[in-house]
Formats: C-alpha cells, sequence, structure tokens
C-alpha cells in the first residue's frame, strides 16, 4: 500500500509545484485559461496523463477557470503519486499557456 505523506514531506513536495496548496489529505490548484478551448485542451490532456498513471484527480471546468485537486482516496490521503501527477499538470498547464501567447 502507498503510504501517506508527512507534514514534512508534504511541505518539501509543495515547493517544487506552481500555486499548489493543502495538507496530508489533499492538494488543490486553480488557473485561469485564456479561452474555453484551452481550458478543455487542458482537461483532455490532463486526462490522458491520470488515464496513463492510473491515478486521476478531481477536475472542476467553470468557463476558463480549472481547479484540479490531488488526493490518493485508497491510502487515505496525499502520497508520492499525488505530487507526481501534480508536477504532470504544472507542466500541461505551462505548455498550454506558452502555445497561446505564442499564437498571439
Amino acid at each position: 500500500m502507498v503510504e501517506v505523506l508527512n507534514p514534512g514531506e508534504l511541505e518539501r513536495g509543495l515547493t517544487a509545484l506552481s500555486g499548489w496548496t493543502g495538507d496530508v489529505h489533499g492538494i488543490s490548484r486553480t488557473v485561469k485559461l485564456p479561452s474555453f478551448p484551452a481550458a478543455l485542451a487542458v482537461v483532455a490532456r490532463v486526462g490522458e496523463a491520470a488515464e496513463s498513471m492510473d491515478h486521476h484527480p478531481d477536475m472542476d471546468i467553470r468557463y476558463r477557470t480549472l481547479t484540479f485537486t490531488c488526493c490518493t482516496h485508497a491510502a487515505g490521503g496525499l502520497t508520492e503519486l499525488d505530487l507526481r501527477l501534480a508536477r504532470l499538470i504544472d507542466d500541461i498547464v505551462s505548455d498550454a499557456t506558452t502555445e497561446q501567447n505564442a499564437t498571439r
């Protein structure tokens, strides 16, 4: 079984992430994309990455604002798997905003 992170491990993990907050029960990040289609594209890419990891975040989409929440429910809290997924989400969001800026 995967181990839940302790508060020190969580703190170290959050320092490597962009805009994530939370505690040992789960972490979240909210981002605003330039458009609704851009937000949908990010959701699709995160979905593909999550499926390949067999680890899925909660995703909430409100027009062009996305909120991602990561928690390993089976373990009862935050694990290293959640931090890896959060880093992937960061990369996908960064790529999407870079691509949008390049097309302007």
